[in-house]
């Protein structure tokens, strides 16, 4: 199957079918439809969802020399929009159109999706967009369906509750969703072992500030001139001066570190988790109580959309792959595979030149998808 396919009548049909009944959903809830341009610049999707968008991204050059890149995602470029347009908060935004990543036989896919930015009630604004999800899922021809639900807010919470040296617990917050990396770091920050550019750093610790920008040049320059992990030279200078300008922090209390792995292990039934996640938080209740009081109104708004909550599953670990995202997090999925997701990013706008504390919710939904859900249903 080719990463580009082409569409024939009777594939035209389907999509457009499936795109109107969704568009419909979200106009009748008041929604705008906007169609961000195909062609984008590159950092604008770099710098917030990450490297993980950079590995998928088809970029390339125009000839000013500006870099581009194929749209990989609708989400930002809607924000940016709105930011820039300077129309009002709150705002219902809402686009179909094709989305292009590298992946194995979709390098392009049909996203329909919908944006509630600037809502300053965060229960009613995720209330609304699980149950425009929901519906919008329904109207594209899908009943049946189960829900996979996250909270990177959630973890935050807890993270900052513990006694967490200061200088870790953004460590912990960035790298929570990368299974994996994540037991690793943990581990190291108990035992006290540092990595290659761990060491480089507590080296690096030592020296005065007018001492550091030229050692960390020739340590690059010792390195060649190839970015590393995409990042330019320029950043990783700041980055690398930053984090040596940090107090070298004392190793991770093992129970601790043993109390943020047994919470990062809850994964099932909604109900059941959040019962398993009150009774392994007490230690630090009193700061847990809004959190959980959150995750309850979700369990409660899903279940008033006609969800069953025995087809609701909690996964502690869960925070998609896009780094944007911030708190609260969803997938639609069939037997088909996911079908639709979304969640909170409440920094993105912010990132974009919106008033600070400007939240953010949305939801996008693969059209293709619908359509293969709809046909093994």
């Amino acid at each position: 199957m080719s990463a580009f396919p082409t569409y024939g009548p009777a594939e035209i049909d389907a999509l457009n079918t499936v795109a109107d009944a969704v568009l419909g959903v979200f106009k009748s809830h008041g929604y705008t439809r906007y169609e961000p341009a195909v062609l984008q610049p590159a950092h604008l999707f770099v710098d917030r969802s990450g490297e993980e968008i950079r590995r998928s991204t088809y970029e390339l050059t125009d000839p000013t020399g500006q870099e581009l890149c194929l749209r990989p995602d609708l989400t930002i470029p809607t924000c940016k929009y709105q930011v820039e347009s300077g129309a009002p908060y709150p705002a219902r935004l809402c686009y179909h159109g094709l989305a292009f990543r590298h992946q194995p036989g979709a390098g392009q896919f049909w996203q329909a999706g919908a944006e509630l930015l600037g809502h300053t009630d965060r229960a009613s604004g995720d209330a609304e967009m699980m149950g425009l999800a929901a519906e919008a899922v329904r109207a594209g021809g899908v009943k049946d369906f189960s829900v996979l639900i996250g909270d990177l807010g959630l973890f935050h919470t807890l993270v900052d509750a513990l006694e967490v040296p200061a200088g870790w617990r953004g460590r912990l917050k960035r790298h929570v969703w990368r299974t994996g990396y994540f037991e690793k770091l943990l581990a190291r920050m108990v035992s006290g072992e540092t990595n290659e550019a761990e060491r480089t750093v507590d080296a690096l610790a030592g020296l005065k500030l007018m001492e550091l920008k030229p050692t960390i040049e020739r340590l690059i320059d010792n390195e060649g001139d190839a970015p590393l992990g995409g990042r330019s030279r320029e950043e990783i200078v700041e980055r690398l001066m930053l984090q040596a300008s940090e107090d070298t922090a004392p190793r991770l209390d093992p129970d601790v570190a043993a109390l943020i792995a047994a919470f990062l292990k809850v994964s099932g039934n909604g109900e059941a988790a959040l019962e398993e996640i009150r009774s392994l938080t007490k230690p630090v209740a009193a700061k847990m109580v809004k959190p959980l009081a959150a995750m309850a109104e979700r369990l409660h708004a899903l279940k008033a959309n006609n969800i069953p909550l025995d087809r609701v599953r909690y996964v502690a670990h869960f925070g998609r792959n896009l780094e944007y995202y911030t708190g609260f997090v969803f997938e639609f999925w069939t037997r088909a595979g996911e079908v639709a997701g979304g969640g909170r990013y409440d920094t993105l706008l912010e990132s974009l030149g919106a008033p600070r504390g400007t939240t953010a919710i949305g939801c996008a939904l693969r059209t293709e998808r619908l359509i293969a859900a709809r046909a093994e249903a």
